[in-house]
């Protein structure tokens, strides 16, 4: 069967910490630029930029040795002058819902263990056996407003990749049948792929095994 495109972004798949949170930590006091667009759950999020703490949406085709990652988007705290009252959400709504003078009420919740690994989807390509050991890119897609959802996907890059922010580890093989199982090495489209940080904040990995 043909595996469906329908990217979920980057979704726990095994760590140290233990479910429903994992890895997550808290980035308090303002942790997301309160005018920055919308960040949605399973985005790999960056730093706005140096000498500012806080964090947008990591652009796509984000590779390169320049960028590391600040994490993963696992969802937001903020007060909403909006509605008046404070909002938990999966994703930041972008559109200034709170104004510079309340940024210190915005909880950002991001995954940035060093340890962490998550489950994405593939493009076209997709990911082969041959490929693991290589450092890989992702686009940013097209996230879903109405659950919350990331659209971000990962790039087929190839092992001579360098200096890019993920180390595909492995492919999904169960249960078989299921939307993005490989049925085999060789790689196959929009399949999906297990992938650890190769470059965020509390690692840098960007040498390629070979």
């Amino acid at each position: 069967m043909a595996n469906v495109n329908a990217p979920f972004g980057f979704r726990e798949y095994s760590g140290t910490g233990v479910t429903p949170s994992y890895e997550q930590v808290t980035l308090y006091n303002g942790g997301i630029d309160y005018n920055a667009a919308a960040i949605y759950f399973g985005d790999p999020v960056v730093r706005v930029g140096t000498g500012d703490g806080t964090i947008k949406q990591a652009a796509g085709s984000a590779g390169g040795s320049s960028v590391t990652m600040a994490g993963i988007f696992k969802g937001c705290k903020y007060y909403s002058l909006v509605v008046g009252r404070t909002v938990w959400s999966n994703y930041w709504p972008g559109g200034s819902p709170v104004t510079a003078g309340n940024q210190s009420t915005i909880e950002a919740y991001i995954i940035n263990d060093p340890n962490a690994q998550f489950l994405v989807q593939s493009d076209s390509t997709g990911m082969a056996q041959a490929d693991i050991g290589a450092n890989v890119d992702f686009n940013i897609g097209t996230g879903n407003a109405a659950n919350g959802l990331s659209g971000a996907y990962l790039i087929h890059t190839g092992s001579a990749a360098t200096g890019f922010p993920f180390r595909f580890v492995g492919l999904v093989w169960f249960p078989p049948g299921a939307n993005g199982v490989a049925t085999s090495g060789a790689a196959a489209a929009y399949n999906y792929a297990v992938v650890a940080f190769a470059n965020v904040e509390t690692k840098t990995l960007t040498a390629v095994n070979t």
